[in-house]
């Protein structure tokens, strides 16, 4: 991704105790193992979309979503183009994929300040810890929330809430959703706490602001000086 110039906006002087972390798009960069295994689900159906770029849209949002957003599947055909999409990416795309330069040392700054560290992803909670592990960045996280095989959880929204009640959080006015796309942003509104947009991953500027972002900043070192 193209660098931007450091930048970030914050509201008034408020102070976070949990800060709770998307996974794809704001702690690792997972575009090539997503998009490869949208790619393999598309061909099955003799769909071929030779601009990964395009794919992008799929980063973030929950897959059924995506799959009849953009190529107006069925409910049906959603599930099973899901099921494709896995069979490519739990053997193969889910190691297609790296930490974002400075995120570890983020991560780590945060813990140390003693801040409670959570991710929240729309990812599968399976899939999602086992890139956590796999990457090493177990230490740093008190909790990995994720959506359910089965399309439990199926929202942003419900993904926050089920991390809020795992970590028995007391109080939401302390918590800080940071992410890179509006379904970050929408799931944290509706959670009632405030989210972080950035614009290093897949989301957009505008997406973030029209969302709703509490503040916005488009660097991975940007996310220490809003959130100290």
């Amino acid at each position: 991704m193209e660098r931007q110039e450091e930048r970030v906006e914050k509201a008034g002087n408020k102070s976070y105790e949990y800060c709770f972390f998307d996974l794809d798009g704001t702690l690792t960069d997972s575009s090539s193992g997503i998009t490869n295994a949208v790619r393999y689900a598309l061909d099955k159906y003799g769909i071929r979309e030779p601009d990964r770029r395009k794919l992008y849209r799929f980063i973030g949002p929950p897959l059924t979503e995506s799959f009849r957003e953009f190529y107006g599947f069925s409910e049906e055909r959603c599930l099973e183009a899901v099921r494709y999409y896995r069979e490519y990416y739990r053997d193969r795309g889910i190691y297609e994929n790296c930490v974002y330069d400075g995120m570890e040392e983020v991560l780590k700054v945060l813990k140390q300040a003693g801040r409670h560290l959570v991710v929240a992803t729309s990812k599968p909670e399976v899939f999602a810890r086992q890139i956590i592990s796999y990457f090493h960045l177990d230490p740093y996280f008190e909790y990995v929330a994720g959506m359910e095989l089965d399309g439990g959880r199926g929202t942003k929204a419900e993904v926050i809430e089920y991390a809020l009640e795992a970590c028995k959080v007391p109080d939401r006015t302390k918590v800080l959703m940071i992410g890179d796309r509006e379904h970050d942003v929408l799931g944290a509104k509706k959670a009632g706490i405030d989210c972080l947009g950035v614009l290093y991953g897949f989301g957009t500027e505008e997406e973030l602001l029209t969302a709703g972002a509490s503040g916005i900043t488009a660097t991975v070192e940007g996310i220490l000086e809003y959130c100290l």
